[in-house]
């Protein structure tokens, strides 16, 4: 499988100048009683930066991803967004500072329709109470209006195929489809930052190019900032700015894809020390 024509035009800023940081992790450590799940974590994400974290199982890569969204709270270290601290917030704060996310396994209300699973991700965007919910005034009226306006939009992003699906279960679509209403229930936060993780798990090959085409479009065309967790390392190598690589919760390695793709400690890691012998003499 190759992505190399959809290299990202976007080289990532110079190391170290953290000003333009949308996201920054600075010495972020988790443990689990006498588990290190992470370990001095430092890593910044700049605006429009499709950023990869890759490793091994159980690397820490989704301990990560639970870190910035709030379903964890790191034992040391610091997690800002713009310059502003997340630590302590809960996950439904962080929604509302700018931060969305999909989940391995995917987690969608099997038992409502498309459309109302994005229209939940639009929750923290709609003012109307309790009360106004149940008068329905004009301004709830015209509130709930514009949601199932929106989530129409989101849903149109990836195709026809949800638009005319829009009233069936989720449970109905195929795979790559719900991973694909999930993504749009995540759109539907408004976040400056997504968080995808493994959006191409258990897709086959076109469906994975398909994929790779919605997240390159998300942050050419929507402008978003991408932090992107995934095993294919043909798909990583082809769309991302930077690579972080990490193993048992340490980074090893940081850079462009093609210095990643060639790092010793990196090879070490995926294939076993013996493999980085074999690459040498293979050279």
């Amino acid at each position: 499988m190759s992505f190399s024509r959809m290299q990202s035009t976007n080289e990532p800023g110079s190391a170290g100048l953290t000003s333009n940081a949308l996201l920054e992790l600075s010495a972020v450590t988790k443990r689990f009683g006498g588990l290190v799940a992470v370990q001095d974590l430092d890593l910044v994400v700049r605006p429009r930066e499709i950023v990869s974290i890759i490793g091994p199982n159980g690397a820490g890569k989704t301990t990560v991803f639970n870190l910035i969204t709030g379903i964890y709270r790191p034992t040391s270290g610091e997690i800002r967004l713009e310059n502003k601290v997340l630590g302590g917030l809960n996950p439904d704060q962080i929604v509302v500072r700018g931060i969305a996310r999909t989940f391995q396994n995917i987690r969608l209300f099997n038992n409502m329709t498309v459309l109302e699973n994005v229209l939940v991700g639009q929750h923290t965007q709609l003012k109307a109470g309790l009360l106004g919910s149940l008068l329905r005034p004009p301004g709830v009226v015209r509130e709930e209006q514009n949601a199932r306006k929106r989530a129409l939009e989101l849903l149109r992003f990836f195709g026809t195929s949800l638009i005319e699906r829009q009233e069936e279960y989720v449970i109905n679509l195929s795979y790559a489809d719900r991973r694909r209403v999930e993504i749009a229930r995540a759109l539907a936060a408004n976040p400056k930052l997504l968080l995808l993780d493994e959006p191409t798990a258990g897709m086959n090959e076109a469906e994975t190019l398909d994929a790779v085409k919605y997240v390159m479009r998300l942050r050419d065309e929507l402008g978003l900032t991408i932090l992107l967790i995934e095993h294919k390392l043909a798909v990583t190598m082809g769309i991302s700015n930077k690579i972080a690589v990490l193993d048992y919760g340490r980074k090893i390695a940081e850079g462009l894809p093609e210095a990643v793709r060639r790092d010793e400690k990196v090879i070490a890691a995926y294939l076993g020390r013996a493999s980085v012998a074999d690459q040498k003499t293979s050279e």
